[in-house]
């Protein structure tokens, strides 16, 4: 551990993170009205996002370890598996003012979203332990990342009937679990750094099953296949090398 960083540094730059993923929600503060050609695109936009960043994970997660990232990604399908029985289980759920079927497509994308905050502040934590300098890089980069994410989360809520304010504290929510474990991360580099392509292949596993399973499935019944298929392509593409560039 860099004992010249402190903790409140590494929290607080983790909690920029988080916050930083309210921002993706910003769009619907000015689009008020959703047509149902407009839903599937918006399906096929967050499908594409998550596909691209899904992507993105396994990548890092194969630098660290292969064996391990294949272990998330199995073990982020099996939790998706369980969440969507458990939810199917329940009956009714609500979000907000959301329930049935619109309540239980926001509280999966919410588990899968969460599951990737994890990751994300392991990797935060672990940067910081490297040095102040690298820390700050890595937090910006994933900051910047954390947009289209909560864009992703935006695209699923607000066409539901969400507000785009409730979506954008979605949003945040979902991203607390960085501040949460980017300071034990920090504190115990050594302890949680071979963990880091576990949740990373977690995270990835979840999106996959998100994306092939709800989201691009609901997307077709909405809109033509060539809009879904040619905005989950352009989609995806353009996350991948924001990733790239940013990362």
């Amino acid at each position: 551990m860099n004992t010249e960083i402190s903790v409140w540094t590494v929290f607080i730059a983790a909690l920029i993170t988080a916050i930083c993923t309210g921002l993706g929600a910003v769009p619907f503060f000015f689009i008020k009205e959703v047509s149902r050609k407009l839903l599937g695109a918006a399906n096929a936009l967050a499908a594409g996002l998550m596909l691209g960043a899904s992507i993105g994970l396994t990548f890092e997660g194969w630098q660290y370890s292969l064996p391990r990232t294949v272990i998330g990604l199995l073990l982020g399908l099996l939790l998706i598996v369980v969440t969507r029985r458990i939810l199917d289980q329940n009956g009714h759920p609500h979000v907000g003012d959301l329930d049935g079927a619109d309540a239980k497509q926001v509280l999966l994308i919410m588990v899968v979203m969460t599951v990737h905050s994890f990751a994300e502040g392991i990797g935060v934590g672990v940067s910081f332990g490297g040095g102040d300098g690298f820390g700050r890089l890595i937090t910006a980069a994933i900051a910047i990342h954390n947009i289209p994410e909560g864009l992703a989360i935006a695209l699923v809520m607000v066409p539901r009937g969400a507000s785009a304010l409730k979506a954008a504290g979605w949003a945040i929510f979902s991203s607390l679990p960085q501040p949460l474990m980017a300071v034990p991360a920090f504190l115990f580099v050594l302890v949680f750094q071979p963990f880091l392509p576990v949740g990373l292949g977690l995270a990835a596993g979840a999106m996959f099953y998100m994306v092939f399973t709800e989201l691009l499935p609901e997307a077709r019944e909405d809109a033509d296949n060539g809009t879904v298929y040619g905005v989950l392509v352009a989609a995806a593409v353009a996350m991948m090398a924001f990733q790239f560039f940013v990362g």
